[in-house]
């Protein structure tokens, strides 16, 4: 471990590994390769922020004050002035409320590839400290800041606000992006201009956290926002449960932006020697604008975050929305041969397995009796996963293992242990039956761990875990905890739900698994380091997938984004569209399928079929590729176009939608980004319907070409009229030469 000393000729250089912390006095300097953070650490005094933004030399940091950079608090606590807005309420044992945060010492250290520093800060009246962390990595614009707060007091001291960041930005043409939405509609872009008052976003489901609304936005610094300029800041809170973020706008110089726990009917008692730890948030900054943002967060994700990030996804088929819980296994079987035919690689049986004493027709009976229906699957799971491997596909299982029904085996044993106020009756969410399990009880995660555990160990021919949650807290309420720690249940159950993902990860490190929440509700960094990717939204619609899989875009890579082709008319939105149009927009994040093969007409057979094969050929790109956002179907310019670039610049893939048919309509050239201005490119067409090729096909064209001009992209196929169709979509190969 490194101490900072405070000598104005001491420097500790670390830029060898792309992160360095610089004690010149008391300046902190934490650095990502391009990127700067600067404070003021002065022993005794409070942590001051400096500066955030592009990267500065040493050399820069003693006159950045002097250039009109003003300091302000960077994390405070509630006391002195207490019309500011800080990060941290406290009362203290003897029922003082106010605090005065001084920094103590600044220290440094490497784990596990990264860097973190921490400024260690304590009440300079109270023994009751608070460190500020910061942890960077070597290969990543981006970083993680969350404070451990620590009572050495005498007696309980109690949080009533326990933000993991507070980042002031200086007053001016700020725009905030964020997502916005609700079930079978999430992640709706919305882009606003700040102005005085208190913005917030937040989640008080206490399960699930981003159906309605996302624990990310993106501050636009230099007026609205724009996808390839701009200076911008990117922040995720990384959390699984209630959040709250912050950007209040008064007279000062700056806004004023908070990021933590919800902390709404959560006020948490510390014991004396307790220590809280914050979940992290993760925050970037960028001159390249929205994509700048969103390209940092994807690499980040990857290769720090998200579960086998290094690992291409299979293209599965599953069963959910071919026959819902009309689950035997002839059709199972039937299914399974299917999606070897079409060309997928991983079968999912989805809800309606299970059940003993209650049967699974139906969302409300037998969740929680993880026991296989042999009315339905005489021959049990491991039968259909011999049936997959013969058939050339793995298996996988859909589980809810935080849930149970009232109607079932387990509730009836322990009615103990499910989430229910005192003297209250229970209420109960999907199917009138579906209640929540008490993860703060220790029984109940041993459970829950068990369960998956013998899953996967009597059957171990499954590879693949689709785990959901289709219920919130409906009645504040533990039978667990005691009555003064009522208050403690949604940060008690979301640290319990995270020790049993940690302790099913340390028995089954190798299996994959998908994070479902009712459809998008569990779409959060702070669950994808220990799952391989999410379910965007249980609304399949290929044209409302548009928007809902462009909003997910800017935080979240397309390798953790499930995106299926489903049958039409659809099942949510009951809109017809053409298989093409379907494939090729699943063909934009992880390719899958979510429908009953048998009732494809042979036209759409065989289109899944060469979808699936081009994007197989292209997988690597799409997956591990640079995004760039190029028109956005929210400009209502009648069409929506992205694209991906391989790390090596030498391939791409460009997805072009139309989203508006209107007669006589002319859509925009768009143009290309990403790409070497000097370098050739091969342009052919992938998943092509049309009986004549596009006047480009096989053509090359230079980079720089491309990026300027762009191409005109024909918006009607070259089909027979009674294949025609309102809506078309083409999705372009560049290879380098």
């Amino acid at each position: 471990m490194v101490r900072l000393s405070k000598c104005a000729c001491s420097i500790l250089s670390l830029t060898v590994l792309a992160v360095s912390h610089t004690a010149a006095g008391e300046t902190v300097h934490v650095q990502t390769p391009s990127t700067s953070l600067v404070l003021e650490a002065n022993k005794g005094e409070e942590l001051k922020f400096v500066y955030y933004g592009t990267g500065l030399g040493a050399e820069e940091i003693p006159g950045i004050v002097a250039a009109g950079i003003p300091d302000a608090k960077a994390y405070a606590a509630y006391g002195k002035y207490p019309d500011d807005e800080t990060p941290l309420w406290v009362v203290h044992s003897d029922g003082n409320m106010t605090s005065r945060l001084v920094v103590r010492e600044v220290v440094t250290d490497s784990a596990g590839g990264s860097f973190v520093t921490k400024v260690m800060t304590s009440d300079d009246v109270y023994p009751f400290d608070v460190d500020v962390c910061y942890r960077t990595y070597p290969d990543s614009e981006v970083f993680e800041t969350w404070t451990e707060i620590t009572n050495r007091e005498k007696g309980e001291v109690l949080l009533t606000r326990y933000d993991s960041a507070y980042l002031p930005v200086h007053m001016g043409n700020v725009w905030v992006s964020h997502m916005a939405g609700t079930w079978a509609n999430e992640s709706r872009i919305v882009e606003e201009l700040l102005l005085p008052g208190v913005m917030r976003i937040r989640n008080k489901d206490g399960v699930r956290n981003s159906q309605t609304s996302r624990a990310e936005v993106m501050l636009s610094l230099d007026g609205p926002p724009h996808e390839r300029h701009g200076a911008t800041i990117g922040a995720a809170l990384c959390y699984s449960g209630n959040y709250v973020m912050d950007i209040e706008t008064h007279t000062g110089r700056y806004h004023h932006f908070r990021a933590g726990i919800n902390p709404d009917n959560s006020s948490y008692r510390l014991k004396p020697g307790e220590r809280f730890v914050t979940p992290p948030v993760a925050m970037t900054f960028s001159l390249e604008g929205k994509g700048g943002v969103s390209r940092n967060f994807h690499r980040w994700g990857r290769q720090h975050m998200l579960r086998h990030g290094d690992s291409s996804r299979k293209v599965l088929l599953n069963s959910w929305e071919g026959v819902y819980f009309d689950i035997d296994e002839p059709k199972m079987v039937a299914m399974i041969k299917d999606a070897s035919a079409l060309g997928g690689e991983l079968f999912v049986m989805d809800d309606g397995w299970f059940g003993g004493k209650y049967q699974r027709n139906d969302d409300s009976k037998a969740l929680g009796d993880w026991v296989t229906d042999r009315r339905k699957l005489p021959n049990g799971l491991n039968a259909l996963a011999d049936s997959a491997r013969v058939a050339g596909v793995g298996f996988g299982l859909w589980l809810e293992p935080e849930m149970a029904d009232i109607s079932s085996e387990i509730y009836e044993k322990h009615p103990d242990w499910v989430l229910k106020a005192s003297r209250r009756d229970i209420v109960a969410g999907r199917g009138g039956s579906q209640v929540v399990l008490d993860f703060s009880n220790p029984k109940v995660r041993d459970y829950a761990v068990d369960v998956v555990d013998m899953i996967l160990k009597e059957n171990p021919g499954i590879e693949y875990i689709k785990w959901d949650s289709n219920s919130g807290i409906y009645m504040h309420g533990s039978q667990h905890l005691p009555k003064e720690r009522q208050s403690h249940l949604y940060i008690d159950w979301h640290k319990g739900f995270e020790e049993v993902l940690k302790r099913v990860r340390e028995r089954h490190p190798d299996i994959v698994m998908q994070a479902c929440g009712g459809g998008g509700g569990r779409v959060n960094w702070g669950v994808l380091r220990y799952f391989d990717e999410f379910w965007t939204s249980d609304n399949t619609d290929p044209l409302q997938r548009i928007y809902m899989q462009w909003g997910t875009s800017h935080f979240y890579p397309a390798i953790a984004m499930a995106a299926h082709i489903s049958a039409s008319p659809n099942h949510q939105t009951r809109r017809s569209t053409p298989i093409k149009f379907r494939a090729d927009v699943a063909m934009s994040g992880r390719l899958g399928i979510e429908l009953q093969p048998k009732e494809m007409t042979e036209e759409e057979r065989n289109v899944c079929r060469q979808a699936i094969a081009d994007y197989k050929s292209v997988r690597g790109t799409i997956q591990f590729g640079d995004l760039y956002r190029l028109v956005s179907p929210y400009d209502r310019l009648g069409v929506a176009s992205l694209m991906y670039v391989s790390p090596q610049k030498d391939d791409a893939v460009v997805f072009w939608y139309r989203t508006e048919p209107f007669a006589g309509q002319i859509l925009p050239m768009v143009k290309l980004d990403g790409l070497e201005r000097e370098r050739m490119y091969t342009v052919t067409e992938l998943n092509r319907i049309d009986d004549t090729p596009m006047p480009f096909e096989g053509k090359s064209y230079s980079g720089a070409f491309l990026m300027d001009n762009g191409l005109d992209i024909p918006y009607r196929h070259d089909v027979p009229d009674d294949r025609k169709s309102e809506y078309s979509s083409r999705v372009l190969h560049l290879v380098a030469q």
